[in-house]
């Protein structure tokens, strides 16, 4: 039978499926129950030293319906946590005491500022997070303070920054990408060099819409907005496609360093496919909001299904399979002329009683 058991970066995990920072993890109450639940670890939403820099704003999400009702997209302009750092410490000290076994992981964002990530770095494993995500990604909110995805665009900042928390702790940390920039290898390269693994995608950087009754974006704050974080299963495919091409950055330069994936995930298949492109693990945000903490079940065994259907009996055994099937543009169109070429000699051979001279000398007119 096959294993859902994972051990990434060290990290045991009853299951690949971790739940990605953001609403689902934003307090000790809903962290425990995904636990509960059986999710293989708790990414909890990001915190930072203070706080008060953090205010949201209501509405803050927008959604992008298909014809049938369902949501295929989901915009929101909501921040960072916004409850004290003081909180959240002892929060993970409760949780860590209820789930000794279980793996909590921080999300922590801060300034351009040595002091400030080794404060937070080691206040968060005082209180016994088993390890770190870095938010080097989060779209809107921050990124006028020089922070998330401020970062997340700069390679040689995220290097710099990663190298300040890979010396602040010995515990995983992995950086969280941004898919707003043109090469995503580039700033996972800077993380990998600085020794983290690699989260990815975090959201894109949206307009959810235009009402055409008021005239106004939405979602609407007093009559105006924000460009916000677009997720749901409408982007699996770019963060298909940003995986894949982190994977390869890994498979050719950091072999043995890990990859998180992220966008979209609502079913096993979803995760499947993740995996097969190169991911450890697979993280869901938005399809918890939508299904609730429970969607672990059906996640689980719709990828045991797939495994058991191709024998495989590890995560690990398919993790990376399908990278070997990428190549160029021009490489496809030189094997498809080879294809027809080959299909075509083979027609006129056996349609043909010709010599064996005259068959090599048309099938190599055909190739040329």
């Amino acid at each position: 039978m096959p294993t859902l058991d994972t051990i990434v970066d060290g990290l045991r995990l009853p299951n690949p499926f971790i739940v990605a920072s953001g609403p689902p993890g934003t307090n000790l109450n809903v962290i425990t129950r995904a636990f509960r639940e059986g999710w293989g670890a708790v990414i909890a939403k990001t915190v930072i030293l203070d706080a008060s820099k953090i205010v949201n704003v209501t509405p803050r999400y927008a959604k992008l319906m298909a014809k049938s009702g369902e949501v295929i997209g989901w915009e929101n302009i909501e921040l960072i946590s916004d409850r004290p750092f003081s909180v959240w410490l002892d929060e993970f000290k409760r949780c860590k005491d209820m789930f000794p076994d279980r793996v909590l992981i921080a999300s922590v964002m801060e300034e351009y500022n040595k002091d400030a990530w080794a404060e937070i770095i080691e206040r968060c494993e005082a209180a016994g997070v088993d390890g770190f995500e870095l938010n080097f990604s989060c779209p809107h909110g921050l990124p006028e303070r020089q922070m998330g995805s401020a970062m997340g665009e700069d390679p040689a900042i995220v290097e710099e920054v990663s190298r300040w928390v890979r010396g602040a702790t010995k515990k995983p940390v992995w950086a969280k990408m941004t898919p707003n920039v043109t090469r995503i290898e580039d700033p996972a390269r800077a993380a990998l060099r600085a020794g983290l693994g690699v989260s990815a995608i975090n959201t894109i950087r949206s307009v959810m819409g235009v009402n055409l009754e008021t005239l106004r974006p939405e979602p609407t704050v007093e009559g105006f907005t924000t460009p916000g974080g677009f997720s749901s299963k409408a982007i699996k495919p770019i963060a298909l496609r940003m995986v894949m091409e982190i994977a390869q950055v890994i498979r050719r330069e950091f072999e043995g360093s890990s990859l998180s994936a992220i966008g979209g995930v609502e079913t096993g298949g979803d995760a499947a496919q993740f995996i097969l492109l190169g991911a450890d693990t697979v993280q869901v945000c938005t399809g918890i909001m939508k299904f609730g903490h429970e969607f672990i079940e059906p996640l689980c065994n719709e990828l045991l299904a797939f495994m058991d259907r191709h024998k495989f009996e590890t995560v690990s055994e398919f993790k990376g399979h399908s990278l070997d099937y990428f190549t160029s543009h021009a490489d496809l169109v030189q094997r498809q002329t080879e294809r027809r070429a080959a299909q075509t000699a083979r027609s006129i051979k056996s349609d043909a009683d010709w010599s064996d001279a005259d068959f090599v000398k048309q099938s190599l007119a055909l190739t040329k």
